[in-house]
């Protein structure tokens, strides 16, 4: 029984979500039904006039990917990109199969994700069609369900709850970005977690470290009981029915990347993006 509902403003093109995507699964392994993480999209880049205005490019989010992927390694392709890219059309995306098909919704935003850091233009139809592909939806179907205009208008309320930050995310503005179309100046930044338990409230803005995670959900349901640590990586994408990078089952198992990264070699296969990739149980032998 869902205990904690938890609302997840995030972005399927910001490398700092992408980054805390062990945190999000270490998070989720432990408490499993008790809570439920509901992702609203933020919406960071509307227009590539609007994004060198703020004076990205190209060159700086290759730089950037790098130095994240380095620190926190998840895979990323650090090749330099043709053209800066926009994420609404892939918010836009996640937020009409949240519509239709809710059930599926993680499944693409996590694909949207995987197709944008393994080096794709996320706002092109075929990269979009791709991504559906990958998340067992429909591409014929996503189509149609972009196109209705209730896609749209809840896609800007998700947006406008983005630059809606509670007081508590407003007491930290150093983990908030400065946004001059909300009223208080600041919008979330990726990823932020708002926290409801009946009428009690939490935030944690910003990306953080998985203990502040846990912190909060025992401050407003500290009688939640907590799942042991898994017995083995393959235990880890069994459960997450998906491939997951090294970084991720390292964080669900609490070891070390590289002893995660050793033990997966021996019963998973790899899909390489940039200097690592993502796992897939190897298929049993046939006897």
């Amino acid at each position: 029984m869902t205990t904690i509902q938890i609302t997840e403003f995030t972005d399927p093109t910001c490398p700092f979500a992408w980054s805390a995507e062990p945190s999000r699964l270490r998070i989720e392994w432990l408490y499993g039904d008790q809570i439920e993480l509901r992702p609203r999209m933020v919406g960071l880049s509307e227009s590539v006039e609007a994004m060198a205005e703020k004076g990205l490019t190209t060159e700086l989010l290759a730089h950037g990917a790098a130095r994240l992927s380095a620190a926190h390694h998840m895979p990323m392709d650090t090749a330099e990109r043709p053209r800066l890219a926009v994420s609404v059309p892939a918010c836009r995306a996640v937020v009409a199969v949240r519509r239709h098909a809710p059930e599926r919704t993680r499944a693409m935003l996590r694909a949207l994700r995987i197709v944008h850091f393994a080096g794709e233009l996320v706002d092109e139809p075929q990269t979009l069609r791709h991504a559906a592909e990958r998340a067992a939806v429909d591409p014929d179907e996503l189509e149609g369900w972009l196109a209705e205009p209730e896609a749209e208008s809840d896609l800007r309320e998700d947006m406008r709850a983005a630059r809606a930050p509670s007081p508590e995310g407003l007491a930290l503005p150093g983990k908030l970005a400065a946004d001059p179309d909300s009223a208080s100046g600041y919008r979330y930044t990726c990823p932020s977690w708002e926290l409801d338990r009946a009428a009690r409230k939490l935030t944690v803005p910003g990306f953080q470290p998985t203990a502040a995670y846990e912190v909060a959900i025992a401050n407003l349901a500290p009688e939640l009981t907590r799942r042991e640590d898994p017995e083995d990586v393959a235990e880890v994408l069994r459960w997450a029915d998906e491939p997951l990078a090294s970084a991720e089952v390292a964080a669900v198992c609490g070891l070390e990347v590289d002893d995660a990264r050793d033990r997966l070699g021996r019963v998973a296969t790899l899909e390489p993006i940039g200097s690592d990739g993502l796992w897939s149980l190897s298929p049993v032998p046939a006897a």
